[in-house]
Protein backbone atom coordinates (compact mmCIF):
# COMPACT_ATOMS: atom_id res chain seq x y z
CA UNK A 1 0.00 0.00 0.00
CA UNK A 2 2.83 2.35 0.82
CA UNK A 3 4.58 1.56 -2.45
CA UNK A 4 1.43 2.33 -4.41
CA UNK A 5 0.98 5.66 -2.61
CA UNK A 6 4.61 6.52 -3.17
CA UNK A 7 4.24 5.89 -6.92
CA UNK A 8 1.17 8.09 -7.13
CA UNK A 9 2.92 10.92 -5.30
CA UNK A 10 5.95 10.59 -7.56
CA UNK A 11 3.83 10.78 -10.69
CA UNK A 12 1.97 13.80 -9.31
CA UNK A 13 5.27 15.48 -8.52
CA UNK A 14 6.53 14.95 -12.09
CA UNK A 15 3.30 16.29 -13.57
CA UNK A 16 3.48 19.37 -11.33
CA UNK A 17 7.03 20.08 -12.42
CA UNK A 18 6.06 19.76 -16.10
CA UNK A 19 3.07 22.08 -15.69
CA UNK A 20 5.14 24.62 -13.81
CA UNK A 21 7.73 24.63 -16.62
CA UNK A 22 5.06 25.13 -19.26
CA UNK A 23 3.48 27.99 -17.33
CA UNK A 24 6.90 29.58 -16.89
CA UNK A 25 7.58 29.43 -20.65
CA UNK A 26 4.21 30.99 -21.51
CA UNK A 27 4.58 33.81 -18.99
CA UNK A 28 8.17 34.55 -20.07
CA UNK A 29 7.19 34.72 -23.75
CA UNK A 30 4.32 37.08 -23.02
CA UNK A 31 6.31 39.37 -20.77
CA UNK A 32 9.58 39.35 -22.64
CA UNK A 33 8.12 39.28 -26.16
CA UNK A 34 9.36 37.15 -29.05
CA UNK A 35 13.08 36.88 -29.61
CA UNK A 36 14.32 38.88 -32.62
CA UNK A 37 17.36 38.39 -34.72
CA UNK A 38 19.90 41.22 -34.40
CA UNK A 39 21.56 42.51 -37.59
CA UNK A 40 24.37 45.03 -38.02
CA UNK A 41 23.72 47.81 -40.56
CA UNK A 42 25.81 50.70 -41.82
CA UNK A 43 25.19 54.06 -40.10
CA UNK A 44 26.65 57.56 -40.15
CA UNK A 45 29.57 58.03 -37.75
CA UNK A 46 29.02 61.80 -37.72
CA UNK A 47 26.71 64.44 -39.23
CA UNK A 48 27.10 64.31 -43.02
CA UNK A 49 26.13 67.26 -45.21
CA UNK A 50 24.14 67.17 -48.42
CA UNK A 51 26.37 66.62 -51.48
CA UNK A 52 29.21 64.96 -49.55
CA UNK A 53 30.88 61.81 -50.83
CA UNK A 54 31.00 59.04 -48.22
CA UNK A 55 34.36 57.79 -46.94
CA UNK A 56 35.25 54.93 -44.61
CA UNK A 57 35.76 57.35 -41.71
CA UNK A 58 32.19 58.62 -42.17
CA UNK A 59 30.69 55.18 -41.51
CA UNK A 60 30.01 52.98 -38.50
CA UNK A 61 27.64 50.11 -37.69
CA UNK A 62 24.63 49.82 -35.40
CA UNK A 63 22.58 46.80 -34.31
CA UNK A 64 18.94 46.55 -35.37
CA UNK A 65 16.68 43.87 -33.91
CA UNK A 66 13.96 42.35 -36.02
CA UNK A 67 13.09 43.35 -39.57
CA UNK A 68 15.47 45.76 -41.29
CA UNK A 69 14.28 49.09 -42.73
CA UNK A 70 13.70 48.98 -46.47
CA UNK A 71 16.89 49.86 -48.32
CA UNK A 72 19.20 49.42 -45.30
CA UNK A 73 22.88 48.92 -46.21
CA UNK A 74 24.72 46.09 -44.43
CA UNK A 75 28.10 46.36 -46.16
CA UNK A 76 30.23 49.53 -45.87
CA UNK A 77 31.61 48.90 -49.36
CA UNK A 78 28.12 49.51 -50.78
CA UNK A 79 28.12 53.06 -49.36
CA UNK A 80 31.71 54.28 -49.76
CA UNK A 81 32.17 56.68 -52.70
CA UNK A 82 28.49 57.53 -53.09
CA UNK A 83 27.07 61.05 -52.84
CA UNK A 84 24.64 62.07 -50.09
CA UNK A 85 21.39 63.50 -51.47
CA UNK A 86 19.79 64.08 -48.05
CA UNK A 87 21.57 65.15 -44.88
CA UNK A 88 22.54 62.32 -42.50
CA UNK A 89 22.92 62.56 -38.73
CA UNK A 90 25.27 60.76 -36.38
CA UNK A 91 24.10 57.22 -35.58
CA UNK A 92 21.40 57.23 -38.27
CA UNK A 93 21.19 54.05 -40.39
CA UNK A 94 22.03 54.83 -44.02
CA UNK A 95 19.36 53.87 -46.55
CA UNK A 96 19.67 53.53 -50.31
CA UNK A 97 17.13 56.32 -50.82
CA UNK A 98 19.47 58.78 -49.04
CA UNK A 99 22.38 58.15 -51.42
CA UNK A 100 23.03 58.90 -55.08
CA UNK A 101 23.52 55.96 -57.48
CA UNK A 102 26.99 54.49 -57.67
CA UNK A 103 29.33 56.41 -59.96
CA UNK A 104 27.30 59.65 -59.94
CA UNK A 105 29.64 61.34 -57.46
CA UNK A 106 28.65 64.13 -55.10
CA UNK A 107 27.83 67.83 -55.21
CA UNK A 108 24.83 69.45 -56.85
CA UNK A 109 24.55 66.98 -59.75
CA UNK A 110 23.99 64.06 -57.36
CA UNK A 111 20.94 65.76 -55.84
CA UNK A 112 19.07 66.08 -59.17
CA UNK A 113 16.38 63.35 -59.49
CA UNK A 114 15.99 61.35 -62.68
CA UNK A 115 14.18 63.27 -65.42
CA UNK A 116 14.77 66.67 -63.80
CA UNK A 117 17.21 69.49 -64.53
CA UNK A 118 18.97 72.23 -62.56
CA UNK A 119 18.49 75.55 -64.35
CA UNK A 120 20.52 78.59 -63.26
CA UNK A 121 18.73 81.94 -63.00
CA UNK A 122 20.60 85.21 -62.58
CA UNK A 123 19.13 87.26 -59.76
CA UNK A 124 19.93 90.31 -57.68
CA UNK A 125 19.08 91.32 -54.12
CA UNK A 126 15.50 92.22 -55.00
CA UNK A 127 14.84 89.53 -57.63
CA UNK A 128 16.19 86.85 -55.28
CA UNK A 129 13.52 87.68 -52.67
CA UNK A 130 16.04 89.70 -50.64
CA UNK A 131 18.31 86.66 -50.26
CA UNK A 132 15.67 84.30 -48.85
CA UNK A 133 15.68 82.01 -51.89
CA UNK A 134 17.77 79.41 -50.06
CA UNK A 135 18.15 75.67 -50.85
CA UNK A 136 14.93 73.77 -50.21
CA UNK A 137 12.66 76.80 -50.51
CA UNK A 138 9.75 76.92 -53.00
CA UNK A 139 9.24 79.86 -55.36
CA UNK A 140 7.10 81.07 -58.25
CA UNK A 141 8.80 82.54 -61.32
CA UNK A 142 7.34 85.80 -62.67
CA UNK A 143 8.36 87.35 -66.00
CA UNK A 144 7.91 90.98 -67.07
CA UNK A 145 8.20 92.46 -70.55
CA UNK A 146 6.42 93.44 -73.74
CA UNK A 147 4.59 90.54 -75.44
CA UNK A 148 5.43 89.88 -79.10
CA UNK A 149 3.68 92.30 -81.45
CA UNK A 150 3.37 95.04 -78.85
CA UNK A 151 5.51 98.01 -77.93
CA UNK A 152 6.08 99.97 -74.76
CA UNK A 153 3.67 102.64 -76.06
CA UNK A 154 0.85 100.21 -76.86
CA UNK A 155 -2.37 100.15 -74.89
CA UNK A 156 -1.32 97.15 -72.80
CA UNK A 157 2.36 98.09 -72.60
CA UNK A 158 4.55 96.29 -70.07
CA UNK A 159 2.99 93.05 -68.78
CA UNK A 160 3.78 90.49 -66.07
CA UNK A 161 2.86 86.80 -66.09
CA UNK A 162 3.45 83.84 -63.76
CA UNK A 163 5.65 81.49 -65.79
CA UNK A 164 6.29 78.67 -63.27
CA UNK A 165 4.80 77.78 -59.88
CA UNK A 166 5.96 75.76 -56.88
CA UNK A 167 9.56 75.35 -58.06
CA UNK A 168 12.21 74.03 -55.65
CA UNK A 169 15.43 75.97 -55.11
CA UNK A 170 18.36 73.56 -55.41
CA UNK A 171 21.18 75.94 -54.54
CA UNK A 172 21.85 79.58 -53.83
CA UNK A 173 25.09 80.44 -55.60
CA UNK A 174 27.59 77.65 -54.92
CA UNK A 175 25.96 76.70 -51.61
CA UNK A 176 23.74 73.62 -51.73
CA UNK A 177 23.40 73.38 -47.95
CA UNK A 178 20.23 74.56 -46.25
CA UNK A 179 20.91 77.03 -43.46
CA UNK A 180 19.66 75.60 -40.16
CA UNK A 181 18.42 79.03 -39.04
CA UNK A 182 17.03 80.07 -42.43
CA UNK A 183 19.35 83.07 -42.73
CA UNK A 184 19.25 84.97 -46.06
CA UNK A 185 22.10 84.53 -48.52
CA UNK A 186 22.98 87.32 -50.93
CA UNK A 187 23.82 85.56 -54.21
CA UNK A 188 23.84 86.36 -57.93
CA UNK A 189 22.66 82.96 -59.25
CA UNK A 190 19.96 80.58 -58.04
CA UNK A 191 19.57 77.02 -59.38
CA UNK A 192 15.98 75.81 -59.74
CA UNK A 193 14.83 72.19 -60.06
CA UNK A 194 12.70 71.99 -63.22
CA UNK A 195 11.63 69.60 -65.96
CA UNK A 196 13.34 69.79 -69.39
CA UNK A 197 10.32 71.67 -70.81
CA UNK A 198 10.37 74.14 -67.94
CA UNK A 199 14.11 74.59 -68.41
CA UNK A 200 13.56 75.65 -72.04
CA UNK A 201 10.90 78.20 -71.07
CA UNK A 202 13.05 79.52 -68.22
CA UNK A 203 16.12 79.86 -70.43
CA UNK A 204 14.17 81.83 -73.04
CA UNK A 205 12.62 84.04 -70.37
CA UNK A 206 16.04 84.77 -68.89
CA UNK A 207 17.22 86.23 -72.19
CA UNK A 208 14.07 88.06 -73.30
CA UNK A 209 12.33 89.24 -70.11
CA UNK A 210 12.97 90.35 -66.58
CA UNK A 211 12.63 87.54 -64.00
CA UNK A 212 11.47 87.83 -60.41
CA UNK A 213 11.19 85.04 -57.84
CA UNK A 214 8.22 85.03 -55.47
CA UNK A 215 8.70 83.11 -52.23
CA UNK A 216 5.89 80.74 -51.19
CA UNK A 217 5.08 78.44 -48.26
CA UNK A 218 6.63 74.97 -48.91
CA UNK A 219 3.39 73.37 -47.67
CA UNK A 220 1.30 75.32 -50.20
CA UNK A 221 1.35 73.21 -53.35
CA UNK A 222 -1.76 74.64 -55.03
CA UNK A 223 -1.36 76.02 -58.55
CA UNK A 224 -3.08 79.39 -58.82
CA UNK A 225 -4.89 80.34 -62.02
CA UNK A 226 -3.51 83.82 -62.69
CA UNK A 227 -4.29 85.62 -65.99
CA UNK A 228 -1.44 88.10 -65.52
CA UNK A 229 -1.65 91.86 -65.47
CA UNK A 230 -0.47 94.87 -67.44
CA UNK A 231 0.03 98.59 -67.19
CA UNK A 232 -3.54 99.17 -68.35
CA UNK A 233 -4.72 97.60 -65.08
CA UNK A 234 -2.67 100.07 -63.08
CA UNK A 235 -3.86 103.16 -64.93
CA UNK A 236 -7.62 102.98 -64.84
CA UNK A 237 -8.42 100.12 -67.22
CA UNK A 238 -9.25 97.24 -64.86
CA UNK A 239 -11.66 95.55 -67.29
CA UNK A 240 -9.18 95.05 -70.13
CA UNK A 241 -7.97 91.41 -70.05
CA UNK A 242 -4.25 90.83 -70.55
CA UNK A 243 -3.37 89.61 -74.02
CA UNK A 244 -6.53 90.98 -75.69
CA UNK A 245 -6.07 94.22 -77.67
CA UNK A 246 -7.97 97.17 -76.31
CA UNK A 247 -11.05 97.63 -78.49
CA UNK A 248 -11.47 100.97 -80.20
CA UNK A 249 -13.99 103.12 -78.43
CA UNK A 250 -17.11 104.06 -80.38
CA UNK A 251 -18.51 107.34 -79.16
CA UNK A 252 -22.18 107.88 -79.97
CA UNK A 253 -22.91 111.58 -80.22
CA UNK A 254 -26.36 113.08 -80.36
CA UNK A 255 -27.18 114.53 -83.79
CA UNK A 256 -26.98 118.32 -83.90
CA UNK A 257 -30.25 120.21 -83.63
CA UNK A 258 -31.58 121.24 -87.07
CA UNK A 259 -31.13 124.86 -88.05
CA UNK A 260 -34.61 126.47 -88.25
CA UNK A 261 -35.52 129.82 -89.87
CA UNK A 262 -38.51 131.79 -88.57
CA UNK A 263 -40.45 133.95 -91.11
CA UNK A 264 -43.07 136.43 -90.03
CA UNK A 265 -45.80 137.34 -92.56
CA UNK A 266 -47.92 140.51 -92.11
CA UNK A 267 -51.25 140.64 -93.96
CA UNK A 268 -52.81 143.94 -92.97
CA UNK A 269 -53.21 143.83 -89.24
CA UNK A 270 -52.88 140.04 -89.19
CA UNK A 271 -49.55 138.52 -88.34
CA UNK A 272 -48.54 134.90 -89.04
CA UNK A 273 -45.31 132.99 -88.47
CA UNK A 274 -43.80 130.17 -90.51
CA UNK A 275 -40.76 127.95 -89.64
CA UNK A 276 -38.53 126.42 -92.30
CA UNK A 277 -35.55 124.08 -91.95
CA UNK A 278 -32.33 125.00 -93.72
CA UNK A 279 -31.58 123.46 -97.09
CA UNK A 280 -28.48 121.61 -95.74
CA UNK A 281 -30.47 119.90 -92.98
CA UNK A 282 -33.01 118.61 -95.48
CA UNK A 283 -30.28 116.94 -97.46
Amino acid sequence: MNRRLTGILLIAFVVAIACSYLVFRVVRNRLGGPEHKVTQVVAAATDIKLGSVLRNVDLTTVDIAGALPQGAIVKPADAVGRGVISELYSGEPILESRLAPKGSGGGLAATIPDGMRACAVKVDEVVGVAGFATPGMRVDVLISGNPPGTTANSVQGWQVRTLLQNIQVLSAGTDIQRDAEGKPQQVQVVNLLVTPQQAEALSLASNQTKIQLVLRNPLDTKVADTPGTGLAHLYGEPNVPVGIPHAARVIHRAPPAPRVYLIEVFNGSKKTEAKFASHEEKQ
